[in-house]
C-alpha cells in the first residue's frame, strides 16, 4: 500500500522517500519490506494417528485426557484437534425440556433416586468413570459402578446393584418410584 502511495505521488510529480511515507502514516519501514512467507501447518502422522484411533473409540474424550492418555504435549494435541476439525462439540446452551411440577423431595424411602455420573483418578489405571445411584430420602448409597469406559452400561450396572441391594432382584419392584439425574434432558419412573 505505502508502495502505491509512492508511485501515486511520482506520478503527480512528486517525489517522497517510503521513509518519509511511513513517517507520515505511522506505519514502521521494515513493514513495507518485509513479506511473510507461511506455510500451511503440517501434521505429523505419528501424532494424529494414535489421536484419531483414540477419539474414535472414545467420541467424549477432550484433548486433555487424549493428551494424559497417550502420553503427548497438551499443546500439539490441541493443535491438531484445531486443524483437524475434531473437537468434540459443546453442549447446548439454554433452556432444555425438564420434567415439569415434580417436588425435589422425597417423603420416604424407595419413592425417588438420583443418580450421577463421575471421573475419578485411578492410579496407574488412569481416569475412570464412577457411576452412584441414591435414595434422596434417606441419602443412603444403593449401588455404585466403576468402569474406565462411562458408557451406558455403566449406569445401567449402577442400578442394576441398587435393585438388587434394595429389592433382593431384578424384578418388577413393588411399589414405582422416580429416578432422576441432572445430566438428561428427562426422569423417568421405574416400576
Amino acid at each position: 500500500m505505502i508502495e502505491t502511495i509512492r508511485q501515486g505521488l511520482k506520478e503527480d510529480g512528486i517525489t517522497v522517500s517510503i521513509s518519509k511515507i511511513c513517517q507520515w502514516f505511522g506505519v514502521p519501514r521494515r513493514t513495507v519490506y518485509y513479506k511473510p512467507v507461511r506455510s500451511a501447518p503440517k501434521v505429523q502422522d505419528r501424532f494424529a494417528g494414535p489421536i484419531k484411533a483414540m477419539i474414535d473409540e472414545n467420541p467424549s474424550f477432550g484433548y486433555r485426557t487424549v493428551a494424559h492418555l497417550l502420553d503427548f504435549n497438551k499443546n500439539t494435541v490441541q493443535r491438531i484437534f484445531q486443524l483437524k476439525g475434531w473437537q468434540v462439540k459443546k453442549r447446548p446452551i439454554g433452556l432444555r425440556p425438564r420434567v415439569q411440577a415434580l417436588p425435589s423431595v422425597a417423603k420416604a424411602p424407595n419413592e425417588r433416586w438420583a443418580t450421577d455420573l463421575c471421573r475419578v483418578w485411578a492410579g496407574r489405571d488412569g481416569w475412570a468413570v464412577l457411576a452412584l445411584v441414591i435414595d434422596c430420602h434417606t441419602r443412603e448409597l444403593l449401588g455404585w459402578h466403576l468402569s474406565r469406559s462411562g458408557k451406558a452400561k455403566t449406569a445401567e450396572s449402577a442400578l442394576e446393584q441398587a435393585l438388587i441391594a434394595r429389592y433382593g432382584t431384578l424384578g418388577r419392584v413393588p411399589v414405582p418410584f422416580l429416578l432422576r439425574s441432572d445430566n438428561v434432558l428427562n426422569a423417568r419412573g421405574i416400576g
